[in-house]
């Protein structure tokens, strides 16, 4: 299996020698500083414009008009977001160049905001904070603003400007990765640790995808595990980032973990479930039911990372 993960981009090999294997510092360094120059890391940062936006546009191409199926993902956000998954080194000329000139150049489309500024939705600023903060920028103004748009259940949603008062799980998901990437960077602060740890919470009580009410599945899409996964939910991506956060591995995320073991196939890796419709450059995965490097080097490091040791016991659990 190792093996095979190997035989994929820089942006999973690097990865694979991290997490899954024994490889040197050193080594794991050398691949990684392929990814501003090889494979899918650097045939992204050649498409990017000389402005430093990709497709011309921050969420949305410059030309886009609606009509197409799904939402394009070939605008900035989702690029930006797309190399820091692949682990492009925030040290590197290509990142610098990048984040200053989006930095200088970036408006949203929503009311011409300032990139690094964000806007007014927490999911786009949550994706926002996360990449700032990976590439060194300074977002604190935007986390102050994330702290106080948590809602009383715990979480954040998309529509709160709209007058909605219920969490919405794929908004949650992409504020806890930005704080976490916040506090991880800069050491973050009280405040946005204690927001951090109820959105957790707001998940770990539905068991990452049950309704706290009824104990139904809120989404049969959480259960198939994407990639890129963009701004969308599921219960593969949730498990990584308890992981990322070294939570303890709290009994409530036992369902979810053999979620994720009971799609194992026979030869050891996982499939690609589902993707996200949308403009892209170009795919990173061979299809939908083909094998797949990403959810497979995923699920494999949330199963080390489980399988440790016991899980914690909750609170009510003594």
């Amino acid at each position: 299996m190792i093996d095979w993960l190997l035989l994929g981009d820089p942006a999973i090999r690097w990865q694979v020698l991290r997490d899954l294997t024994k490889a040197t510092p050193s080594k794991i360094a050398a691949e990684r500083a392929r990814i501003e120059f090889e494979g899918w890391g650097g045939q992204l940062l050649a498409l990017e414009d000389a402005n430093g936006m990709w497709d011309g546009g921050a969420c949305f191409p410059a030309d886009y008009r609606g009509g197409e199926p799904g939402q394009p993902w070939t605008a900035t956000m989702h690029t930006l977001q797309t190399l820091q998954i692949f682990g492009l080194d925030p040290a590197s000329e290509a990142a610098r160049r990048a984040t200053r000139l989006v930095a200088e150049n970036g408006r949203w489309e929503h009311d011409g905001q300032r990139y690094f500024d964000g806007e007014v939705e927490p999911c786009i600023n949550g994706r926002t904070i996360d990449t700032g903060a990976c590439f060194g920028i300074n977002i604190a103004p935007i986390v102050e603003r994330i702290v106080g748009e948590r809602l009383d259940d715990g979480g954040w949603n998309c529509e709160a400007e709209n007058g909605s008062v219920r969490t919405s799980f794929d908004t949650t998901i992409n504020v806890l990765d930005g704080l976490l990437e916040f506090e991880r960077a800069t050491g973050g602060s009280a405040a946005a640790s204690e927001v951090r740890r109820s959105g957790e919470q707001y998940l770990l009580e539905r068991r990452l995808f049950r309704r706290k009410s009824t104990g139904d599945v809120v989404n049969l899409q959480y259960l198939d595990f994407a990639f890129p996964y963009y701004w969308h939910y599921d219960v593969l991506r949730a498990l990584d980032y308890f992981r990322r956060a070294q939570a303890d591995r709290d009994p409530r995320l036992a369902e979810a973990v053999e979620v994720v073991r009971s799609k194992r196939q026979a030869d050891g890796r996982w499939l690609l479930d589902r993707v996200h419709p949308g403009r892209v450059y170009f795919d990173l995965e061979d299809g939908v039911g083909s094998p797949s490097r990403w959810n497979t080097l995923r699920a494999l490091r949330v199963l080390d990372w489980w399988d440790k040791g016991p899980p914690a016991a909750t609170a009510d659990e003594g």
